[in-house]
């Protein structure tokens, strides 16, 4: 039974998450779907980060199993052309046979996210619903240093969601770089895996930081506490992307 894997991007706005559920309109659903429409096989698929409703990709992966060979090239085309028909803000950007082994979240070796945070007086127009908007001028520097406190292998239980059905609140956290670029900053996150709500939990705190309410000091402590009531505001789902996973 060969198996594809699909490179996916997907403007996550116009879902309730990644996840097939009931009665909502879900990214997994509308891929699978357009899959039974191009090649006629019920299938499930699976991909290497759940995202939450709101959350947006720009390099999710999945893979799928088909009981017939099919050229990557024309699956990948009659899978968007099912897409768009269904007007649905999903894309596959990219179809490869691979081996029987690959799993999209199994054989997954790190995850990386793009957390965007548009910063000026001015609500957004043309990127509403893609950026979180902060009025209020922040000290991306001292975000940036705060975040540095994170790094490593620690207990995240502080910036975990309640609902976070991970067996260990221990992760390692490889990268958190904020940065600016005029009025957008930029924080990256890297890990093998994260817990449910980390990257927005740890984002929401550092803004803390920037307003100046916190300190790199109080960053550190609130981690340490390992305290979900210690985390700061959760940020919102807009500004989040799943960017690039690597195998």
């Amino acid at each position: 039974m060969p198996r594809y894997r699909l490179d996916i991007e997907y403007d996550g706005r116009a879902y309730a998450g990644w996840q097939r559920q009931a009665d909502l309109t879900t990214v997994q659903h509308a891929i699978e779907v357009a899959i039974m429409s191009a090649t006629g096989e019920r299938v499930t698929i699976r991909a290497a980060g759940r995202t939450d409703a709101g959350v947006h990709a720009t390099g999710q992966v999945a893979h799928a199993d088909l009981t017939r060979d099919w050229d990557a090239f024309k699956l990948q085309g009659a899978l968007n052309a099912h897409l768009k028909l269904a007007s649905e803000a999903v894309a596959i950007l990219a179809v490869e046979q691979v081996s029987d082994d690959f799993d999209a979240r199994f054989s997954a070796s790190a995850r990386h996210y793009l957390y965007v945070i548009l910063n000026r007086r001015a609500q957004p127009a043309l990127m509403r619903g893609n950026v979180w908007h902060v009025p209020k001028v922040l000290d991306a520097d001292a975000m940036h240093q705060a975040a540095q406190r994170l790094l490593g292998k620690h207990d995240f239980t502080t910036f975990r969601s309640v609902q976070c059905q991970s067996a260990s609140p221990v992760k390692t956290l490889d990268r958190l770089d904020v940065s600016r670029d005029g009025e957008l900053i930029e924080v990256r996150a890297s890990a093998r895996s994260f817990l449910h709500n980390q990257v927005r939990s740890m984002v929401g705190s550092l803004k803390k930081v920037g307003e100046g309410g916190w300190d790199a000091d109080d960053l550190e402590a609130a981690l340490k506490a390992a305290d979900r009531a210690r985390c700061g505001q959760v940020s919102p789902p807009d500004g989040l992307y799943l960017v690039k996973v690597d195998y």
